[in-house]
């Protein structure tokens, strides 16, 4: 099924003339890489999560690694991570040679990662805390903050699905001693790709900006701005870059991000409403709306979920399953077997289904409808 014939979409942007003729300033001016719209973009992007530092990546997934690389993680050194996540949470530790260790979720209710369970596996080993606001929803991090001030572990925010959203009014990615965005596609805002670091810690920004680009002392951006005329390669660095044309995208689609963050919490209401009782949905107690990345529900048991999303797309209804669980993958069987009940229970039974800023009410009248069709 191409992407025309989808009634109702996973994900879809929210892109009109603004985005069209940012990146038309960007072709015009002749300049492409790392150059203004990325430094204003940084600005707009500090300003609004409240960190001291903001530094442009190429993805979430190399803002991972330079936080790994920032935090000193090395060989034989254990970071705890979710299982429920995508993969990239996990292999940022790989990248520097460390060792994830799997945590368990709260609840099927709250599948966020469990402040007790880490506690559980800290050992002399484990160098950092990696959290992941799963869907959008913030994780406890005042429970999380406190274990690690117990055992004076630094805390990375995998915040790929929570921009704009806050944990006591403070943002998710700027609790911690680190976090990474994502402005995939499909994300809240969406860039194409590209992601984020934001911190407080002077001397980690200042790491990880060298490492993000080949450990070079200067940039072509300082230079042709006549700051520099040379420059040293002082550390082994990276090509984790963000184009001029994505910090463009990205700089208006943050100007919209409250409203369209908006626009899904009305969906998830209306969901919430419409949807049949004999479904779970994760996180409707929740007190804090978040930023509703996405809307994950949970089948009842005995429920054949390939027939179930079968039958979706039948209707022309998208669904996808966030996410298998990362310690299940053959890649990560090889460190050992691991055993999280609750984790595997969520990912035998959960359901995507489409959320994003476009829908309108009778969209996610006519989707629940279809869902009620596809349960039988």
């Amino acid at each position: 099924m191409t992407q025309s014939q989808w009634r109702y979409m996973l994900s879809d942007v929210s892109f009109d003339a603004a985005e069209e003729q940012a990146v038309l300033a960007v072709i015009r001016s002749g300049w492409l890489s790392m150059g203004p719209r990325t430094s204003e973009f940084e600005q707009q992007l500090k300003a609004y999560t409240g960190a001291r530092y903001a530094l442009a990546t190429s993805n979430c997934t190399t803002a991972l690694h330079l936080a790994m690389l920032a935090l000193g993680i090395g060989p034989g050194d254990e970071v705890i991570v979710p299982s429920l996540s995508f993969v990239a949470t996990a292999n940022a530790v790989l990248y520097v040679e460390g060792k994830p260790v799997f945590a368990e979720i709260e609840s099927l209710q709250r599948p966020l990662i469990s402040a007790r369970d880490v506690e559980s596996r800290i050992t002399a080993r484990t160098k950092a805390l990696v959290v992941m606001h799963y869907g959008g929803h913030p994780c406890d991090m005042d429970a999380i903050l406190e274990v690690a001030r117990r055992h004076r572990l630094p805390v990375v925010e995998d915040a790929a699905h929570a921009i704009g959203s806050k944990h006591r009014e403070r943002a998710c990615g700027a609790i911690g001693a680190i976090g990474c965005y994502s402005f995939f596609a499909n994300k809240n805002l969406a860039a194409g790709e590209g992601g984020a670091v934001v911190t407080d810690d002077e001397k980690m920004f200042e790491q990880m900006k060298l490492r993000r680009s080949h450990g070079m002392t200067t940039l072509s951006w300082d230079r042709f701005k006549g700051h520099a005329f040379t420059y040293d390669v002082v550390d082994m660095g990276f090509n984790f870059r963000m184009p001029e044309l994505t910090a463009a995208v990205a700089a208006v689609q943050l100007a919209k991000l409250d409203a369209n963050n908006r626009r899904r919490a009305e969906a998830v209401r209306a969901y919430r409403e419409l949807l049949p009782k004999r479904l779970q949905l994760p996180f409707a107690a929740e007190p804090a709306p978040g930023a509703h990345h996405l809307m994950p529900v949970l089948l009842p048991e005995g429920v054949d979920r390939l027939a179930f999303m079968t039958r979706l797309r039948e209707q022309g209804i998208q669904s996808s399953i966030h996410y298998g669980p990362i310690h299940q993958f053959s890649h990560y069987r090889k460190l050992g077997e691991v055993s999280l009940p609750i984790t595997e229970e969520y990912a035998r039974r959960v359901v995507t289904l489409p959320l994003h800023a476009r829908l309108t009410a009778d969209d996610v009248s006519q989707i629940a409808a279809g869902v009620g069709s596809a349960l039988g």
